[in-house]
């Protein structure tokens, strides 16, 4: 009996010898190991589960409309750290996942490593062979991935993002998903200001426009010019954000902020401003014009060499008279122009909320040797390099009684007022000069409402041997209604094959989409006594 009770002791013993060894085992001796690997899933698992914040479009009622969410798709990753036969894994792995051997068991070598992405976005047939395997260290799991709902609609303006096979973290490499990275990877919503509904209209605008007169691409941008708000920014050529890799670089680009060009006549209105501001003109000044001036050994001409005799500053910009923008230049005076190109927002980045916009190019007026002949060009727009955002926010302005607003597309900002440029009285003289322009021309004319306007047909610059291409960019920026302005659209054109001036080219099309705008958002019509549209 007493032999039994200590067999029985001492088998107990035993036993709890065994597992209290293999606890402290466990738990001292190879804790670290288990340790290691748990972190190792908990860590792959978050950067699996990394939520990006979304980024919103808007419409006329205020309703979020998702312009770039995420999606789960299916991943196969490892854990190299587990991994202890990286030859042995690599036999069983390569072959399902098609996967060259070689750098597969380099990576699945690598027992620093806790995460590695083996293959992203993998098909059924792909998760099921991996799951069947059930090797050691190898997971199948669920990441999200950037989904663009609307596909090209807004493609510069959003951007795109990008992943980093290494570590598994997206990065916005364009536009909004670019500018506003650090906050989207946080899990930050961004809402804009863009209208989804007026920004399609403005993309179809430029479907048409572009192949109808065979041009290599277009801008339009709709903006409140009392608050700077963009409600529309749209470009052409364009990609789709889902599969970028298809598209050139260069789309990716946005041409509204970052595409400098010389603007031609439709900153004649500015030569105005700086000639009526400083008090030197009115709209019903009068000059002489024989269509050409020689300054500094150079002649330049009004368009097709015309002629106009005695006129006033409104028929100037009425019928767009290259020899009256020189006589308003040189009335207003060098350092009045300039000053004046500068309080409008040229030559300076406007501050719009996107990324790398560029500042504009007034340095023919800002040399030491500038001569006249630079100045004589730059007042129609020749010689001079701006932006789309600048131009049409340098509109805005005139527009909204004299103020330079800051332009933004982040729909929690508020108005910001950068400067006064002109007095109210100087801006409702040059809106009316530009009201009698479209009254004259009716090509922008929309019945029941005022319209305000100016074309520019410019030559392009040729940088390899100077002078000009004689390819052409055309441009129309345009307000309505007039006597309360709410909309500012710019509709730009790049290189038309067909179609001489912009008259004829983008200002139907501006008119089709500001006449659309005004019914789309209920604005009142202010001239029930109409001038009859263009035919």
């Amino acid at each position: 009996m007493a032999f039994r009770f200590v067999t029985l002791t001492a088998g107990f013993s035993l036993l709890f010898g065994v597992l209290g060894w293999n606890l402290y085992h466990l738990q001292v001796q190879q804790g670290p190991y288990y340790v290691e690997r748990a972190q190792a899933r908990t860590e792959a698992q978050a950067a699996l589960e990394l939520r990006r914040g979304e980024i919103f479009f808007t419409d006329r009622s205020g309703t979020d409309i998702p312009a770039a969410l995420n999606r789960d798709y299916p991943v196969i990753y490892a854990s190299p750290n587990e991994i202890h036969d990286p030859e042995g894994v690599t036999e069983r792995l390569a072959p399902i996942l098609h996967l060259d051997p070689k750098g597969l068991t380099a990576a699945l070598g690598n027992a620093k490593s806790m995460f590695k992405l083996l293959v992203d976005k993998a098909s059924p047939e792909v998760v099921d062979a991996v799951a069947k395997e059930n090797i050691g260290g190898v997971y199948v799991g669920d990441k999200q991935h950037r989904f663009y709902p609307f596909e090209r609609l807004g493609a510069q303006l959003i951007g795109f993002v990008g992943m980093n096979a290494d570590i598994a973290t997206p990065a916005g490499l364009y536009g909004i998903e670019k500018l506003r990275n650090e906050e989207l990877a946080a899990g930050d919503d961004v809402h804009l200001t863009i209208d989804r509904n007026l920004q399609a209209e403005a993309e179809q605008k430029l479907a048409e426009l572009i192949p109808q007169y065979r041009a290599t691409g277009g801008t339009i941008i709709v903006e409140e010019p009392k608050t700077g708000k963009i409600l529309a920014l749209a470009s052409k050529p364009d990609f789709d954000p889902n599969v970028y890799a298809d598209s050139p670089i260069n789309s990716f680009l946005n041409p509204a902020v970052q595409y400098l060009y010389e603007p031609g006549s439709v900153m004649k209105p500015f030569t105005m401003a700086a000639a009526i501001g400083s008090g030197a003109l009115t709209p019903t000044s009068t000059f002489t014009d024989v269509g050409h001036i020689t300054l500094n050994g150079k002649t330049i001409s009004n368009f097709n060499n015309n002629a106009y005799g005695t006129i006033t500053m409104t028929n100037v910009i009425e019928n767009s008279v290259n020899m009256g923008a020189v006589y308003a230049e040189s009335k207003a005076g060098n350092q009045r122009f300039y000053e004046y190109l500068t309080r409008f927002g040229f030559g300076e980045p406007t501050g719009v909320d996107l990324p790398d916009e560029l500042a504009g190019n007034l340095k023919n007026l800002e040399r030491k040797d500038a001569r006249q002949i630079d100045f004589a060009t730059a007042s129609f727009g020749q010689g001079v390099a701006v932006t789309p955002i600048q131009l049409i926010n340098a509109f805005a302005a005139i527009a909204n009684g004299g103020l330079l607003m800051r332009p933004y597309v982040d729909a929690h900002a508020a108005p910001y007022v950068v400067r006064r440029v002109m007095d109210e009285a100087t801006a409702r003289a040059v809106a009316g000069m530009m009201e009698s322009s479209v009254v004259f021309n009716k090509l922008a004319a929309i019945p029941s409402f005022r319209v305000a306007g100016k074309t520019g047909t410019a030559l392009i610059p040729n940088f390899a041997t100077g002078g000009y291409t004689g390819e052409l960019i055309h441009t129309y920026v345009g307000f309505a209604p007039v006597s309360d302005p709410r909309l500012v659209i710019l509709a730009k054109m790049d290189r038309p094959q067909v179609g001489e001036l912009a008259g004829l080219t983008v200002v139907p099309a501006f008119r089709d989409l500001m006449e659309f705008a005004l019914n789309y958002y209920s604005i009142p019509p202010d001239n029930l006594k109409t001038v009859p549209s263009a035919p």
